[in-house]
């Protein structure tokens, strides 16, 4: 991500300053696991609730309609009879379409103390859902007395227009200006003028009118017979005209969600299982990642992650194409396009950007717009332009699409020339970092975290950093330019790139494998110190099959060791290192998308069981958590007989790489692999771990074609069978 999370003692640590861990850290002051909000998001706009469906502002809350990197509303509080309705269940459609919110009224009371209405006899129904920059809602109030009853509904509303970076808590010097709120009989107008001189504006309308509209409260009073329901729709709008009214805005919006989510999602393969609660999460999963879908002039772009990365990441969409990739492999051609058509073309220090270089982070905000931020296209990372090319290699292989690859190949040229050049700081063939400017990321992989990179004294590491991850990107890099030159029938390069990957692979081998350790060193730091850290990094350098083969069984043991491997997944570090806790962000957390690379790459050099003990950690964290929603990220405490993981407070869910994680976990247990030039498909020693004794999955493409297939336990062996067929397409069971 664009920022380390920190633990609210560690700006206590003796000589460490606030300013050295970075600007744009995100306090861990208000749990999101303690709220557990519920969230929706459509194109740009994405939205918090509580239980209630309400929005409750206070400081710390990230709650609110937030549109292109603004909170469009901040406050919105339905009470009736002035007293807050009572929680019967909230809940998310399995596609993501819609959140209801069922609730009941308490028992309410007269100015004198006396019982006007007794607990239990309203039943109020919130139904709301965003669509092209509108959250819609239908609120059905129903009396289940047997006595006609008039009760008075009241929504609070406001909006702060804070940037996405104040409500991560970042402070303000000063602000824009509030402009004075427009009531009329069926709405209300709130509005903003930035300091970029930008006004921003959030349309309220209901119908019917209420009785009452003033610049804080809609006020409704309902006459409900025995029985009789009365509805009352809400649309409000950010920074567009309301083109209709309410109702039909409603029942047209709510046609048009759902008939674009089922078009995007057809384009994925259909799995089930023989396990109810693992089909629970796969449905969940695929709803993410298409929530999470947002389209772009190149295609199908996924959005990292809700509420704090709700935007263009290049990193986490280009794993989750990587990750998604043998389900619909459009998600990778969207992905590639979109940062193509955004790859830097000059040198800029303050965005950290580089001739060739991939994307990092797209914001909108105010503060972005005026360098408060240095987010509003910023290409601080260090990871994203080798992974573009590993992308693009890996989408070759999969569709054949050789069209779409001649396309991408000037991108794909300038990304390898910044690899060696502007990548390479110091001439030694690795690939390091080190920022621009101080307004700059400090660490720019994954783990960007103030302390993610250290020695084993745990002191931090100097830059330029060259970490082990980012040379197994490059590897793959190299090896998908030679693949995909050799398709383009330029042999020339095809060699150069071959030979460029084969010295990358001796040199990685020589300076970051170290015999002590049994694995490869975290980083080397500026003075080409080896960290002698075990780290979750190493399963990285398996995913890219820069592992020597002689080596991977030391790799193997030390990530599954358990200092490592605590039950629920691999640590991102193991217990034996200095820095080494397991409710940080970086040092001892559990990452499901990390997890699920490793198990990649476990796969990739035949330790299926391996992979499937990792597939089987996190399916069991998945069934204690809320919507079996894997988080972004979870505490690396050890796993508990009878006792679920333990959650980190600000983590996002969903977030697109953790959505998309079982579905890669899914794909390494089955060795599934492509062959679009032969119209094959390949099972490589397929394992079921143990809470799967059957996995059937429909629609599964390749070529022009496309199969049925149903792969079962039989004694220690998976069978695979052919449920139906199209294209001609070869299926093929290696055991």
């Amino acid at each position: 991500m664009d920022v380390a999370n920190i633990q609210p003692d560690a700006v206590n640590l003796p000589g460490l300053q606030l300013s050295s861990i970075g600007q744009f850290f995100i306090p861990a002051s208000a749990s999101l696991q303690e709220r557990r909000p519920r969230t929706l998001k459509h194109g740009d706009t994405f939205a918090v609730f509580d239980h209630n469906g309400d929005v409750i502002s206070g400081p710390g809350s990230p709650e609110g309609i937030f549109h292109r990197d603004t909170r469009y509303l901040s406050h919105f509080y339905m009470t009736i009879g002035g007293a807050r309705p009572m929680l019967l269940s909230s809940t998310l459609r399995d596609d993501n379409a819609t959140l209801t919110c069922d609730l009941t009224n308490p028992d309410l009371f007269d100015g004198t103390g006396k019982m006007v209405l007794e607990h239990d006899l309203l039943h109020i129904r919130r139904t709301r859902f965003l669509w092209q920059g509108h959250c819609l809602e239908r609120l059905v109030v129903r009396n289940f007395n047997d006595q006609p009853r008039e009760i008075s509904i009241e929504l609070a509303v406001d909006a702060d227009f804070a940037d996405l970076f104040e409500v991560r808590g970042t402070e303000r010097g000063k602000r824009g200006t509030r402009n004075p709120t427009i009531t009329t009989n069926d709405g209300v107008e709130l509005s903003y003028t930035g300091l970029d001189g930008c006004r921003r504006t959030t349309s309220i309308r209901f119908e019917p009118a209420p009785e009452l509209v003033t610049a804080q409260q809609a006020v409704f009073r309902l006459q409900l017979q025995p029985r009789q329901a009365r509805s009352i729709f809400i649309k409000i709008a950010c920074n567009c005209e309301p083109d209709s009214s309410p109702t039909a805005a409603f029942f047209k919006g709510l046609r048009d969600a759902r008939r674009a989510l089922r078009l995007s999602s057809s384009r994925a393969a259909a799995v089930e299982t023989s396990n109810d609660i693992f089909n629970e999460a796969l449905r969940r999963s695929v709803s993410d990642v298409y929530m999470l879908l947002t389209d772009t002039p190149e295609g199908p772009y996924p959005y990292a992650g809700i509420p704090w990365f709700s935007t263009v990441f290049g990193r986490d969409a280009i794993i989750t194409a990587l990750q998604t990739l043998w389900l619909d492999p459009t998600i990778a051609k969207g992905v590639l396009g979109h940062l193509a058509a955004n790859q830097a073309i000059g040198v800029d220090p303050v965005a950290d950007a580089e001739p060739g270089k991939i994307l990092h982070e797209v914001r909108y905000g105010e503060m972005a717009e005026l360098g408060e931020v240095p987010f509003r296209r910023y290409y601080g990372s260090v990871d994203s332009t080798p992974l573009f090319v590993m992308l693009a290699g890996a989408y070759l292989e999969r569709t054949g699409d050789l069209e779409t690859l001649r396309g991408l190949w000037p991108n794909i040229e300038a990304a390898l020339t910044w690899i060696e050049d502007y990548g390479d700081r110091d001439g030694d063939g690795f690939v390091e970092y080190g920022r621009m400017t101080e307004e700059g990321l400090a660490n720019q992989g994954w783990k960007d975290s103030y302390d993610s990179v250290f020695h084993a004294d745990g002191t931090l590491a100097k830059g330029p950093i060259a970490l082990a991850e980012v040379q197994a990107y490059a590897y793959a890099a190299f090896s998908a330019a030679a693949m995909i030159c050799r398709r383009l029938d330029r042999r020339e390069i095809a060699s150069r790139y071959s030979a460029r990957a084969a010295s990358l692979q001796f040199a990685f081998d020589a300076a970051f494998f170290d015999e002590r350790l049994g694995t490869y060193v975290l980083a080397l730091d500026g003075d080409k110190r080896p960290c002698r850290v075990r780290a979750s990094n190493a399963g990285h350098a398996l995913l890219t099959g820069i592992t020597y083969p002689e080596r991977a069984e030391a790799v193997v043991k030390t990530l599954m060791e358990p200092s490592s491997f605590c039950g629920w997944g691999i640590r991102t570090v193991p217990s034996t290192e200095a820095r080494y806790n397991p409710m940080s962000y970086h040092n001892g957390s559990i990452w499901p998308h990390d997890n699920s690379l490793i198990a990649s790459g476990l796969g990739r050099y035949g330790y299926r069981k391996e992979a499937s003990r990792v597939f089987q950690g996190l399916f069991a964290a998945s069934t204690y958590i809320d919507l079996r929603r894997l988080p972004e990220l979870f505490c690396g405490f050890t796993r508990r007989r009878a006792q679920g993981p333990t959650f980190y407070p600000v983590a996002c869910a969903p977030q697109a790489w953790a959505a998309a994680a079982p579905l890669s976990l899914l794909q390494s247990s089955l060795g599934l692999t492509f062959e679009p030039e032969n119209t094959q498909i390949t099972f490589e020693r397929p394992v079921l771990p143990a809470f799967l004794d059957e996995v059937v999955i429909r629609n599964l493409t390749v070529a022009s074609g496309a199969v049925s297939v149903a792969l079962r336990r039989s004694g220690r062996q998976v069978t695979v069978e052919v449920l139906d067929r199209r294209g001609g397409v070869n299926v093929v069971s290696l055991n």
